[in-house]
């Protein structure tokens, strides 16, 4: 069984050269599968319906007693149907049971922050204070850019291309895309790296702590809701949160949809659909609070 397990592992490796995590995550899933299917003497061959909704209903009580949550499942799922799909083709495997798995992923609508908010985020900070100046520019870099927080932590200042305003990122499978940022903002970076960088750097990694290193996604969060908390915010804010807020301002100011998958980096244009159910959301909101018949006629039913 383990080496069905390693040729379906090398084989997307081959395909899509996804990263290290996500490999990891494939062959944390299968082996689970696996130990699962040992424990009741089946076989990958052998799998039918009856195997897999047992197993469905295996994996949804976590060993503490709790329940494990839909998102978890699904994933599990579906690195279960690739699994699945690769042995049917290419290992001559007849597993039918594979298209009768149910599909528990629900598209959340995602978090953001309208952009008086975000004003407000940035605005309080104190760029006299150089661990201040340090966090302003590194969540301004977020949302001017819509990166993901692990882009902007593995940021190198030869990404950063100032007089073109644009960053190089390197994303999900290594996948390179190029985003600009608004004017004005190549001051800051440059104020940033003359006041705090130069002053500690020990790495070539543009966002560093006060001894000199590289920052981490953890530590950029911590920093994020430390200053939320600071100036009494009042709710959870995370790093992805600027990402989801960075795609939802730019559709509801009339972007194209495929201009921010670009800049988004996503491989897939329905990852960025889930966006434009936020911008309507904000539309109607906007309709139903300024359209004379929406706030003076009462309807009769």
């Amino acid at each position: 069984m383990d080496e069905y397990i390693r040729r379906f592992l090398d084989y997307i490796d081959r395909k899509n050269s996804q990263s290290i995590k996500t490999r990891e995550a494939y062959q944390r899933d299968l082996n689970q599968f696996r130990d699962y299917l040992q424990s009741q003497a089946i076989d990958f061959e052998h799998v039918d319906r009856i195997v897999l909704l047992n197993y469905v209903v295996h994996i949804r009580t976590l060993p503490d007693g709790t329940q494990a949550k839909d998102a978890t499942i699904a994933r599990k799922l579906s690195s279960i149907r690739s699994f699945y799909r690769y042995l049917n083709e290419y290992m001559g495997f007849n597993v039918s049971a594979i298209d009768s798995l149910p599909s528990l992923k629900k598209q959340n609508i995602p978090e953001f922050l309208f952009v008086s908010e975000v004003k407000e985020f940035l605005n309080t900070y104190d760029i006299n204070d150089l661990n201040q100046l340090r966090d302003k520019t590194m969540f301004t870099m977020l949302y001017a850019c819509g990166l993901r927080v692990s882009e902007l932590a593995n940021l190198k200042w030869n990404d950063i291309h100032l007089n073109e305003r644009y960053v190089c990122v390197v994303g999900k499978g290594d996948k390179e895309r190029l985003v600009p940022f608004f004017k004005g903002f190549e001051k800051l970076l440059v104020q940033y790296k003359q006041q705090y960088w130069q002053m500690k750097t020990k790495t070539d990694f543009v966002f560093i702590s006060n001894r000199g290193n590289q920052l981490t996604s953890r530590g950029i969060q911590y920093l994020m809701q430390k200053h939320a908390d600071d100036i009494n915010f009042n709710m959870k804010v995370h790093p992805h949160m600027f990402r989801h807020s960075f795609a939802t301002h730019l559709l509801d100011n009339g972007a194209d949809i495929r201009v921010v998958q670009e800049l988004l980096g996503h491989s897939s244009l329905s990852t960025t659909q889930i966006y434009t159910h936020v911008s309507m959301n904000r539309l109607k909101e906007v309709y139903e609070s300024a359209h004379p018949l929406e706030k003076e006629i009462k309807w009769k039913k």
